[in-house]
């Protein structure tokens, strides 16, 4: 089994829809043992891990068993993207109250340092699920997120936060990020696609859960008890979460075939379509998380809105990403993932330049809704395309795990950007406040990268016949 299924950033990760031909080559992913390569020239660039023994056959097509894991899954992806995608209260939270004197870009390191890690973690940590240490993986990662959580709840300086909540939190999660998605990946067939949907909601939920906390406590108790409260529901998740993966489970186990794991295919450098691929999903994925991360902040100090009805609006757009993505996917089985793709990245971007003219509550809470939802379809459609990208089955997990690392790049210095290109006065009052750059950076790069996607579709039409709805 390849290395790499995930998608990208904050985020990242994430379901995989599409037609037949991208299912079937996804299949090889997580559905089925890899076979042997030739030695090809492909392979001699590769970077590679010792062979293992012959992997054991994959649970039945669903099932009882198959949806426990889907239901355990879903809650791990709660903890480790829910974590992440809730950071926008922490950010308000930090600037405003807790650290004012460091400003939005040097804070916003802390969330997307936490995300790079869990992207780039899920990458490192496939072969070591694929020789079977999944059960190792989960509680290992488990343990070093709650403990990062409980740390935290102890931090009062910039330094403490950035090595508990950005450090810490990202490698563990790094070792949860890929098995989830495999685990299930592997127990599914034709069902696969609702499977990992159902599966990668998980993060949307977790930031609802996670920020609807810190909203209602953060005024109540101390900053402490409140990530505290945060760290036992954490821990109540992954309670959960362990039964249901593990118990009477015979997908555990040592999945890999006995091939060689390729982690690094330099090839992909010479492939025009694997590096507008990058280069389009680069763009794309350097302004999604900046809405999410100052929308409270904007809320706030532009607006006049109170913490809580701030951070609200930042729950709107987590739930309403819920429903982008299932229509998305929805949407890709019966027209091909480009036209959801392309739309849903054109006016992701177009909302956020329409930000700028935002002047009341009312017409904020439709931006966060609309953008919620058409941004949502970002995080699992490209995957789907990727083995249209690159058709050899024996390097396509190791160029989407490459894809997916130079893109986790463009989330973990897309907000530092935007949040230095933010200027508020020492009070934070609305007089001082300009977002006005952050906005448009964040919508130019996305809308950017959306017409970037209509030549890569165009050429992939062109020049690898492939058909007009792909």
């Amino acid at each position: 089994m390849h290395i790499d299924l995930k998608g990208p950033a904050m985020g990242s990760s994430d379901a995989t829809f599409g037609d037949d031909k991208a299912d079937a080559h996804l299949h090889e992913l997580v559905g089925s043992p890899s076979t042997p390569s030739d030695a090809s020239e492909t392979e001699k660039s590769a970077t590679s891990i010792a062979p293992a023994p012959p992997a054991p056959a994959p649970d039945a097509d669903g099932g009882p068993r198959a949806w426990l894991q889907v239901v355990g899954s879903f809650l791990v992806f709660s903890n480790l993207w829910g974590f992440t995608f809730a950071f926008g209260s922490f950010q308000t939270y930090y600037e405003l109250t807790y650290i004012p004197q460091q400003d939005a870009s040097t804070i916003s390191w802390i969330g997307t340092v936490s995300t790079f890690l869990l992207i780039v973690g899920g990458i490192l940590s496939g072969p070591f699920f694929d020789r079977g240490h999944f059960k190792t993986m989960l509680f290992a990662g488990a343990a070093i997120e709650t403990f990062a959580v409980f740390m935290l709840s102890l931090c009062s300086v910039y330094y403490q936060l950035f090595l508990t909540q950005g450090l810490l939190m990202g490698l563990g999660n790094g070792l949860l990020y890929v098995p989830g998605l495999a685990l299930v990946g592997r127990s599914f067939r034709t069902r696969r696609s609702i499977a990992m949907a159902i599966t990668t909601c998980g993060a949307p939920f977790g930031g609802v859960i996670y920020t609807l906390i810190f909203e209602q406590l953060i005024s109540r108790m101390s900053f402490g008890w409140t990530v505290r409260v945060m760290g036992f529901v954490m821990l109540a998740f992954y309670l959960i979460a362990f039964p249901l993966l593990l118990f009477r489970a015979n997908n555990v186990g040592n999945l890999s075939s006995g091939t060689k794991r390729k982690l690094i295919d330099l090839g992909a450098f010479r492939d025009v379509f694997f590096c507008w691929y990058t280069f389009t999903n680069f763009f794309i994925f350097l302004g999604y998380m900046v809405p999410f991360i100052f929308m409270a902040s904007y809320g706030q100090t532009a607006l006049d809105m109170t913490r809580s009805k701030a951070l609200n609006v930042i729950m709107i757009a987590q739930a309403s990403s819920i429903l982008g993505r299932l229509v998305a996917g929805q949407t890709a089985a019966k027209v091909g993932v480009m036209v959801p793709w392309v739309a849903c990245a054109v006016c992701s971007g177009v909302f956020c330049i329409a930000w700028v003219g935002v002047r009341s509550v009312g017409s904020f809470i439709a931006y966060a809704a609309l953008y919620g939802c058409f941004s949502g379809a970002l995080i699992p459609l490209p995957p789907s395309v990727f083995p249209v990208i690159c058709p050899d089955p024996k390097v396509l997990g190791a160029r989407l795990g490459m894809a997916q690392g130079i893109g986790s790049v463009a989330s973990l210095i897309g907000s530092p950007i935007a949040g230095a290109l933010t200027r508020i006065n020492s009070q934070g009052s609305a007089g001082g406040v300009n977002y006005m750059p952050l906005q448009l950076f964040s919508g130019v790069t996305m809308v950017f990268g959306g017409i970037n996607l209509i030549g890569l579709w165009m050429m992939l039409i062109k020049k690898r016949g492939v058909k007009k709805w792909i």
